[in-house]
């Protein structure tokens, strides 16, 4: 069958509903220094590029009544819910889902603390159809961390933070699962693999009435069509975080299966947003897992999330937890903090954004995957009957259906969303993490969101660092190997891999502009946000100045650079299909 890779969507197309399958690239390449770091064929055109010369640029093009981008726990819901009314009102209905992961769920990166309320709509009959919901939560702690001590918070009910009847996750594998229920239902999935020959081939071209672009958060389609149909005009920009997560096998003796603890406060200051959670699993060993999330509209330049992750697990009530344990898995991803204030328009002629790619979290419940499957679910609905009636016009004529953003601003979504806006922009205030506790407890817990005002977040998270000058260096303690480790061997855990004779897909809209302003006035922030080492500045050969040097191969997809780099000037697009994390149940 033909190679199915990644995506790229022409915008033009998008009016036809056609998507356009990324190229294989294959060749043997010279030792010889290419000229410049870019090398894509976004930033450098293929009609300038040798490499492109005699090569059949024809496609094979092939069409469905749906076309779903991304198999995670949006798009896998919308497929399952289409196919589930297809089966019930006796219709035909061709439902093509594509995945960049070499398998489902091998991207997916989550906490996580599963919120069960749109699987029991989706699948009431889940524990019977053997959804891997292992762990109920039996225990809820929260923490305010000081360097040595922990201050403990009570977990009152109604409080967002609160797990009473949810479920701790391997969200990789319920999102496998979900990939199960999908194909049983007819769905076609089709995973991206890269060739296995030294060719190039031109991939495919798949037309539908309706795409649905459900890609994770800050998905590159998401982007061009953000700017293509002004879909952000009347919202503010996305804020993001990033999430780090470790899986560790630990002493049995310390084990707590379903037991959920969260933390703010140390490593970091009042003023940097983040916090931490270390859940431990019921999956028939002593599993734990445990992450950090900073959200990225930190100030100060020197910052590491990577090492405030690192430096967290040393505080005595972290670490009695994992003395004597063993760290078996690593990754990280970006998620949506912005919340209500930064929803874009979600509709356009041919498509719509589902899930957390127009970013569906809830912020202080930290969680999105209930979201997420609702947002999906809700889609799938509002395109059934449209898709299913009968139309003279073009059997793959663009549909545009506002009805979807309708019936998502009557679904709870819209009010569990709009009841915690002002959570996670309280906290940028003087005094930062105490006052936004403060705010909550006041306004949410008392008022449950009723106060009759919005506030704004801080604006683009890109814009928030300050020049290093006026910052104070940060000084990490060096790992020690047993609690704490160095980031090339974390990467090693994530199973992250890509070609290495493929154009590189971290790409730079121009490549002076990495020493002239990142490390010139930030000192080079990029290889400290980074969570799996693709940046570095390292010296010019000639012995005078640095050059930024990107290391594509450890890149685990997280989408950092692309939202925090000062300068906008990284832009990431899709590698070849099957590149990147290959995630066990993250």
């Amino acid at each position: 069958g033909p190679h199915f890779i990644s995506f790229l969507a022409s915008p033009s197309a998008l009016t036809g509903s056609a998507l356009f399958f990324h190229y294989t690239w294959r060749r043997n390449c010279s030792s010889a220094v290419m000229p410049r770091i870019t090398s894509h064929y976004t930033i450098f055109p293929r009609d300038k590029d040798p490499r492109w010369e005699g090569v059949e640029m024809e496609r094979f093009a092939d069409e469905a009544d749906v076309v779903i981008v991304g198999g995670g726990p949006a798009g896998l819901s919308a497929a399952i819910r289409l196919k589930q009314l297809a089966k019930e009102q006796e219709k035909e209905l061709r439902v093509c889902l594509v995945e960049k992961a070499s398998q489902i769920g091998a991207h997916t990166l989550s906490g996580a603390c599963l919120e069960p309320s749109a699987l029991n709509e989706l699948f009431p009959d889940w524990k019977e159809r053997g959804a891997p919901l292992n762990t109920p939560v039996t225990e809820d702690l929260f923490s305010i961390l000081t360097e040595k001590y922990r201050i403990p918070v009570p977990m009152l009910p109604g409080l967002p933070m609160n797990n009473h009847g949810n479920y701790i996750v391997r969200l990789g594998h319920f999102v496998h699962w979900l990939g199960e229920q999908a194909e049983e239902l007819g769905v076609e999935i089709y995973p991206g693999y890269a060739a296995a020959e030294d060719v190039f081939e031109r991939g495919m071209e798949l037309h539908a009435k309706v795409t649905l672009f459900g890609e994770g958060c800050h998905g590159h389609l998401a982007k061009q069509l953000y700017r293509q149909f002004n879909l952000r005009e009347n919202c503010e920009p996305q804020t993001y975080a990033i999430g780090l997560k470790e899986l560790w096998v630990i002493d049995e003796k310390k084990w707590r299966p379903g037991r959920v603890e969260h933390s703010v406060g140390w490593p970091l200051n009042r003023n940097t947003y983040g916090g931490s959670f270390l859940y431990h699993l019921n999956e028939g060993e002593p599993l734990v897992a445990l992450g950090f999330v900073v959200g990225l509209d930190y100030t100060n330049p020197y910052l590491s999330p990577f090492r405030e992750f690192q430096r967290w697990k040393h505080h005595p009530f972290v670490a009695k937890t994992l003395e004597g344990g063993d760290r078996i898995a690593y990754g990280a991803r970006a998620l949506n903090e912005g919340g209500y204030q930064c929803l874009p328009k979600v509709t356009f002629p041919g498509g719509m954004l589902i899930g957390c790619s127009p970013g569906f979290m809830n912020v202080p419940k930290i969680k999105g995957t209930h979201t997420a499957m609702k947002s999906g679910m809700l889609a799938a609905e509002a395109i059934f009957p449209k898709v299913t009636a009968e139309d003279p016009a073009s059997e793959t004529a663009g549909l545009h259906i506002p009805e979807y953003e309708d019936n998502l601003k009557k679904s709870w979504i819209w009010k569990e969303l709009y009841a915690v806006r002002n959570i996670r922009p309280s906290f940028h205030n003087y005094f930062g993490l105490y006052g936004g506790m403060v705010y909550t407890g006041v306004f949410y817990w008392i008022l449950r969101g009723k106060e009759p005002w919005t506030l704004k977040h801080a604006g683009l998270d890109s814009a928030q660092l300050k020049p290093a000058k006026e910052c104070t260096p940060i000084e990490y303690p060096k790992p020690d190997g047993k609690l704490s480790f160095d980031l090339l061997s974390s990467v090693a855990l994530s199973g992250t891999n890509h070609e290495g004779d493929q154009p590189p897909h971290l790409t730079l809209k121009d490549d002076s502009i990495p020493v002239a302003n990142n490390l010139a006035i930030y000192d080079g922030p990029e290889q400290r946000f980074c969570p799996a080492g693709v940046y570095e500045y390292v010296p010019l050969e000639t012995g005078e100045g640095m050059r930024l040097q990107i290391n594509a191969q450890n890149c685990v997809h997280c989408k950092t650079c692309d939202i925090k780099d000062p300068s906008q000037n990284i832009n990431w697009v899709v590698p070849e299909g099957s590149g990147g994390p290959a995630y066990n149940g993250l």
